[in-house]
């Protein structure tokens, strides 16, 4: 065998001391000096060891011929034996080769008869001497510690060897997978634990009780996550006897005391994201979006305006790496729509959401666009910027108050391609019609800007969502026919600031249905989310998965849709000619014929025999005629307009006469001549 791992640690152990020499004799039987003994003298009095002694003394017997052999000392307590030793008395030498077995094997009968006549060793053979004393009751520092240190790790490294290193990496292994176990055992206890501490379902006299009290906001919101974390994982986590409807019922109740939503609107959001990414809509839309810049490329390039802007103390950043043209603007010394930049035409107020239609669009040089509802100008301007101020884009609104601010922003950006127009655009393909491409900016409910108009919470009813969508059809219906599909174009945008169903996917499947000679194409848009294909039991076309919708809490802008079609061919002749009837023929116009109870001009009168009769034509008419020249003029019309036909007819019947009268008198003249 090699060196052991004790030498290699301490070295190679100093000569045996007389300390050694008389632990021999006492063995032996034979007597010895007075010699300090520490260990096995405070063994024999009674005095408690510490274990890492008797570990240490135990390894270095181990460790002999099977005999009770004591190791030497380390050094540290090898030079205490030797201070503590020089107060004895000499011992005589001894002969080394009387002792063969290293046990004092060469000792006598004699001798031992000698000492048992002596009387042996006492108990007390210690005495009372100071020379001998118990070298540990000092409370000094035992080197022992460190020795015991290293006999354990030399066991260690003996006990790793290549036979059994398999058996205990596969014990560490099972005692890793114990623990973890354990560990996945607390965790569910704990989500089980804290589940169980809110009560997340109301009772009828707790919710009776609350109806008098504001609402404790904080307990709503603790009530809110705990009831998503529930519905998340419901098979575990949910009450028994519980239903999933039950905890959606509640969210609802929660959301609309919490955010102040109206339950119609509240449960119509809900409905389109899981309940963990509705709550972030719904926090999302409590928080206003970043002031947003769109760099007017005509007047100066987003470099320079970014320049000239942080010279006046704006900090700002680029919108991101899909546009070329926006500034995020985060905070600003001075008033951004009161800037010599902004009054020269280098920049205008605009949503980031409000790119996305006119990249969209993608206009060319020369073609000739229409934005149907366009004000108050920033998507036109925009789409004069990309074509250069080359072309024509009629900048349509049917507003007259809404194009005033259309008509300040063209003059103050340099657009000179533009015509503003005021038509209601569902008459525009009667109107004009051959556009190379049509922008429809379609007038929405506006769920997707409820950041900016918080009234949207609460003033959206059902026959919003009715009468709303029915206007975006037509619209969607009148853009399709107002655009060519021959040349360079044929393309139709259409999208909203809203998010729900209603307003988009429907209506581009009803597009879909009427026009057969459109279809989707891809809106090439890097980035935001595909449009349903599937809602509530509804089945849409799968070519839907091509538009595009954008939320405020995944972009950090406004609620938006995007959807972009083709025309492919020319629109059937049939639905034309329908669609011409429908909007040429007037609406029929109803009148309560039930007596007027009461005028100004003129005096009630009572009905004989109580029984509705006698009915007066002329009295009736006039009073129609009244109702029509006012429902004319709040239209903005002239109410002489009604009077024209019955002129016109007049002369056309003065004339007709006048001509059968001459007729008539030139016939006899023409006889009177004949006669001779």
């Amino acid at each position: 065998m090699g060196t052991g791992n004790r030498l290699k640690h301490q070295g190679i152990p100093e000569p045996l001391s007389e300390a050694h020499f008389a632990k021999l004799k006492r063995k032996a039987g034979l007597p010895v000096d007075d010699v300090p003994e520490t260990k096995k003298r405070k063994a024999q009095n009674g005095k408690p060891s510490s274990k890492s002694n008797n570990k240490a003394n135990g390894k270095a017997n181990g460790k002999s011929n099977g005999t009770k052999v004591t190791k030497p000392l380390p050094p540290q307590n090898g030079k205490a034996a030797k201070s503590k030793s020089k107060k004895s008395k000499p011992e005589p030498e001894l002969d080394l080769d009387d002792m063969s077995d290293g046990v004092g094997g060469g000792f006598s009968d004699d001798d031992m008869s000698d000492l048992g006549e002596e009387g042996g060793l006492g108990d007390d053979f210690l005495g009372s001497d100071d020379s001998v004393y118990d070298s540990e009751g000092e409370g000094e520092s035992r080197a022992i510690f460190s020795e015991d240190e290293d006999d354990s790790e030399g066991d260690a490294e003996e006990r790793l060897t290549a036979a059994n290193i398999v058996g205990l990496s596969r014990k560490l292994d099972e005692e890793r997978a114990e623990e973890e176990a354990a560990d996945k055992a607390e965790l569910q206890e704990t989500l089980q634990t804290n589940i169980d501490i809110p009560h997340v379902l109301e009772d009828g006299t707790e919710e009776q009780n609350k109806l008098l009290l504001a609402p404790d906001l904080q307990l709503l919101r603790q009530r809110i996550s705990d009831t998503i974390r529930v519905l998340d994982d419901f098979a575990n986590l949910s009450e028994p006897g519980t239903s999933r409807s039950e905890y959606t019922a509640q969210l609802l109740k929660d959301i609309c005391a919490y955010y102040g939503y109206s339950e119609f609107l509240a449960e119509k959001l809900l409905g389109l994201f899981p309940p963990r990414e509705a709550l972030a809509f719904f926090d999302a839309n409590e928080t206003p979006r970043p002031i947003v810049i769109r760099t007017n490329t005509l007047r100066t390039s987003r470099r320079e305006l970014a320049s000239a802007l942080i010279n006046r103390g704006v900090t700002l950043e680029p919108v991101g790496k899909w546009s070329k043209v926006g500034l995020q603007i985060f905070e600003s010394n001075v008033p951004l729509g009161a800037t010599p930049e902004y009054l020269a035409g280098h920049y205008i107020l605009q949503a980031a959401s409000s790119f996305l239609p006119c990249m969209a669009l993608a206009p060319q040089e020369g073609e000739r666009i229409l934005d149907m509802a366009s004000a108050p100008g920033g998507k036109a301007t925009y789409l004069a910027a990309m074509m250069k101020n080359m072309g024509c884009i009629f900048a349509n609104d049917p507003s007259k108050a809404r194009s005033r601010a259309l008509i300040g922003n063209v003059h103050r950006l340099g657009v000179r391609n533009v015509i503003v127009c005021n038509y209601d655009a569902r008459d525009f393909p009667k109107v004009m019609g051959g556009f190379d491409r049509v922008l429809l900016d379609a007038p929405c409910t506006g769920t997707g800007v409820i950041a900016k108009d918080p009234s949207v919470k609460t003033n959206k009813t059902e026959k919003d969502f009715i009468t709303i969508p029915h206007t975006q059809k037509q619209l969607l219906l009148g853009a399709i026919d107002s655009v060519n599909h021959t040349g360079t174009g044929g393309y139709v945008v259409y999208s909203t600031c809203s998010v729900s169903v209603e307003e988009n996917e429907m209506v581009v499947q009803y597009a879909l249905k009427k026009r057969p000679n459109v279809r989707l194409v891809s809106t090439d848009i890097p980035f935001g989310k595909e449009g349903f294909t599937a809602y509530q039991g509804k089945t849409f076309d799968k070519s839907l998965s091509l538009t595009r919708r954008f939320y405020p809490h995944t972009l950090n802008m406004d609620g938006f849709f995007v959807a972009k079609f083709h025309k492919i061919g020319p629109t059937p002749a049939n639905l034309v000619k329908d669609r011409a009837e429908r909007t040429s023929r007037p609406q029929e116009e109803v009148i309560d014929k039930t007596p007027i109870s009461g005028d100004d001009k003129t005096p009630v009168q009572e009905v004989e025999g109580g029984e509705f009769g006698g009915f007066d034509d002329e009295e009736d008419t006039e009073y129609i005629q009244r109702a029509k020249r006012n429902a004319m003029r709040k239209r903005g019309l002239d109410p002489k307009a009604l009077e024209k036909p019955k002129a016109q007819d007049k002369a056309k019947k003065d004339s007709s006469r006048g001509k059968a009268k001459g007729k008539a008198t030139n016939g006899g003249k023409l006889k009177t001549k004949t006669k001779p």
